[in-house]
């Protein structure tokens, strides 16, 4: 399956669905059963031509907004839902001018203007970028693409289950994700109850530091942030979607935390097991089996103490480097 446009450049692609034995040994090892544990299957994201599956909803997004008539576009995101943007709209050939926060790198920065994009700096979090952007999509002419707060992005993203679910003999026993504004989870959810997966359990991993979803479903209603103080700067909204945190009262969704510490050993550890080198804000979801949550969660009685698959959402995410994981190895004093 491809989003293509009418000239046929390939917009998001088909990914992978593979077994892991590493996470699916490992989590047999933490039961301490002799009963065959959980099959993980990891559903490969980093793999879109944007290096994320933000690509999905970001097309399809895109294709509306010109559908109805705008002649330029305008986005907010210094991360991978940007750069699904600069890639997308350079593919369509419509000029794209990208407001980014303070916080974005120099290197990203890079990425975005040679994907043809307009990078414009400005506010110290996403949430400032973003009001400059909407400000600008006052514009009849000029159309809006959120990063993840937006029924269109939603679509997008829920053909990766569609995807998943072909390739599946049954429907799994939970499915593993990462969080930040809540796109992703959205879209996911909705993908799920169309393939007759509503009742399977969604485990939504976040960062310390970076936890607006978490803080939501603990405050009981939704709460913004102060800052974003995690390394894992791609989950880094402020303010959780508000269809995100209804969906927490709606269907199975269990929402834990990892600290930055344990992100970066996942990297490493998913790096050598996997030859397949992630960002923070991905391997929030891969710590849940790494760190030992699902075991904890399955003694806990949240999780079934039986699990027979599990489907891991590798997000993907291009921030990260060789360098970046060994600068943060040294941050956090891991040897």
């Amino acid at each position: 399956m491809t989003q293509t446009n009418c000239s046929g450049d390939v917009m998001y692609i088909r990914t992978p669905l593979i077994e892991s034995r590493p996470l699916s040994e490992l989590l047999r090892q933490q039961t301490n059963d002799a009963q065959p544990g959980p099959t993980v299957f990891m559903k490969l994201e980093n793999n879109q031509p944007s290096g994320s599956f933000k690509l999905r909803g970001i097309s399809n997004m895109i294709s509306k907004e010109m559908e109805g008539g705008c002649s330029r576009l305008v986005a907010s995101s210094g991360g991978n839902a940007g750069l699904a943007a600069a890639y997308v709209s350079r593919k369509l050939k419509i000029p794209l001018t990208l407001y980014t926060p303070k916080s974005t790198g120099v290197q990203m920065v890079t990425r975005l203007q040679d994907q043809g994009a307009t990078v414009v700096v400005h506010g110290d979090a996403w949430d400032e970028a973003d009001t400059r952007a909407r400000e600008e999509a006052k514009d009849p002419a000029v159309g809006y693409i959120p990063p993840f707060d937006h029924p269109a992005l939603w679509e997008g993203h829920k053909s990766m289950i569609v995807e998943i679910a072909e390739k599946l003999k049954e429907k799994p026993d939970l499915v593993v994700l990462s969080v930040g504004g809540g796109g992703l989870m959205i879209g996911i959810s909705q993908g799920m109850e169309e393939v007759g997966w509503g009742d399977v359990p969604i485990l939504a991993m976040e960062t310390e530091g970076a936890n607006c979803f978490n803080a939501a479903v603990k405050a009981g209603q939704v709460v913004t942030l102060p800052s974003i103080t995690s390394v894992a700067t791609c989950l880094g909204a402020l303010t959780v979607a508000n269809r995100a945190y209804r969906l927490y009262h709606e269907r199975p969704i269990i929402s834990e935390l990892v600290t930055d510490r344990e992100c970066i050993e996942t990297i490493e550890r998913f790096l050598n097991d996997h030859h397949i080198l992630v960002e923070p804000a991905c391997a929030a979801a891969i710590s849940a089996i790494y760190c030992g949550t699902v075991k904890r969660l399955q003694n806990e009685g949240s999780l079934p103490k039986q699990l027979k698959s599990v489907v891991l959402i590798v997000c993907g995410g291009v921030s990260v480097s060789l360098q970046m994981l060994q600068n943060w190895k040294q941050r956090f004093d891991i040897k």
